[in-house]
């Protein structure tokens, strides 16, 4: 008798079809293990994108030396002179320098929809400070005017905390501060910010020196030759970074503790779903002796069996990341926030789907469709034939 090669597919999948119930009770386990691991991955990728589009790759942070945040760091004002007459920093329209010296302090604010305080980040900021962040753009009212205790909102945070909406007044520094303009940066951290002038932030706040510097440099690529410039100069005891990697680094501390954990919950959820579809496999096998007995009689191998059921598995592994995957896209309309760890302030970003999340969690799903098969498909493949047609 010719030995066939391999069980036909549509065969397998119709052995699916004919146990609806089980395979939506199996795929539906672990369509939830695959939608908290694709969550996962969405938040810890929602976190990195909205900090990485915060910065622009041709504008420079400067801070204090050691200093892991612009809270943390001071510059004085000697110090700003120096840097802000480097060579190599840009012009404006206007011939003078890009440059913008900006304080930065957290406030607290109640919630809206708690009153629960929260950290809120405030920026001091110049002219050329709006200029440099063109990811920035007025949705309501206008720009703050410099020398005023005027102020502008992010729209996240205007949307989130009570007193920053458009027109309301928030109170911090000792002074009242009137919201003129809502902003709206995209998905960056800057939707999470207050903006006012610097030096009315300085003095609101009484602080003698300002927390750190942005500029554009004139050419992208001479970043090496300023940054050598800043930490040659005895005078200055700053570092400078590219502004979408100063971002970029703040988010690593909260991106990476939620994604080893939400892993490490994935995995021993995932145990559940293994041991699920290996109770559904072997049930498959014990109720479709006969038919495999029929089958190696026929002249299929072992190994056309053991492939059979490993298909049917995968194909149940499949299904439920597929499942898990769409109701995971469905976040994707929601915006969230959530405390910084690094900086210690509200930060508002959005689940993020791409393609290498939808690879991954495929990829997870079969993996548990591959572990809670291959026992029971190495179960019928072993039966032989007199065993299986006795069975029946």
């Amino acid at each position: 008798m010719s030995r066939l090669a391999a069980v036909p597919l549509p065969y397998v999948l119709r052995n699916l079809l004919a146990r609806r119930l089980t395979t939506l009770l199996t795929a539906g386990g672990m369509a939830l293990v695959a939608f908290v691991f694709a969550t996962v991955l969405m938040l810890t990728q929602g976190i990195r994108e909205t900090m990485v589009q915060t910065g622009q790759p041709d504008n420079v942070v400067v801070i204090r030396k050691g200093s892991a945040t612009e809270v943390q760091s001071s510059i004085e004002r000697s110090q700003a002179a120096v840097i802000a007459s480097l060579p190599g920093i840009a012009a404006g329209a206007d011939g003078a320098p890009m440059v913008s010296r900006e304080p930065v302090v957290l406030i607290t604010l109640p919630k809206r929809d708690s009153g629960k305080l929260a950290n809120v980040v405030v920026r001091g900021v110049e002219p050329a400070g709006i200029t440099l962040r063109p990811q920035a753009r007025l949705v309501a009212g206008r720009m703050f005017r410099p020398g005023t205790s005027e102020i502008v909102a992010g729209a996240a945070l205007a949307r989130g905390f009570a007193g920053a909406g458009l027109g309301e007044t928030v109170r911090f520094g000792q002074r009242d501060w009137t919201v003129v303009g809502v902003f709206d940066a995209g998905r960056t951290g800057f939707n999470s910010e207050i903006w006012g002038d610097s030096d009315q932030m300085l003095q609101a706040f009484r602080r003698p020196a300002y927390s750190a510097m942005l500029f554009r440099l004139a050419d992208p690529d001479r970043f090496d030759r300023v940054l050598a410039a800043i930490e040659d100069d005895p005078r200055l005891q700053n570092e400078a970074r590219r502004e979408n990697r100063f971002y970029a680094e703040q988010s690593e501390l909260m991106a990476n503790f939620i994604g080893i954990l939400g892993t490490a919950l994935s995995i021993i959820f995932s145990i559940g779903a293994i041991v699920g579809a290996m109770i559904t496999m072997y049930a498959s096998v014990a109720n479709r002796t006969t038919e495999i007995g029929t089958l190696r009689a026929l002249g299929f191998p072992r190994r056309s069996i053991m492939v059979a059921f490993l298909v049917e598995s995968l194909s149940l592994g499949l299904i439920g990341g597929i499942a898990g995957l769409l109701g995971a896209s469905l976040l994707q309309n929601l915006s969230i926030s959530t405390m910084n760890w690094q900086t210690f302030s509200e930060l508002a970003f959005s689940f993020r789907l791409d393609a290498t999340i939808v690879a991954r969690t495929l990829g997870f799903a079969l993996v548990m469709g591959l572990i809670g098969g291959v026992l029971p498909a190495a179960r019928a493949a072993r039966l032989t034939i007199v065993d299986a047609l006795r069975a029946a």
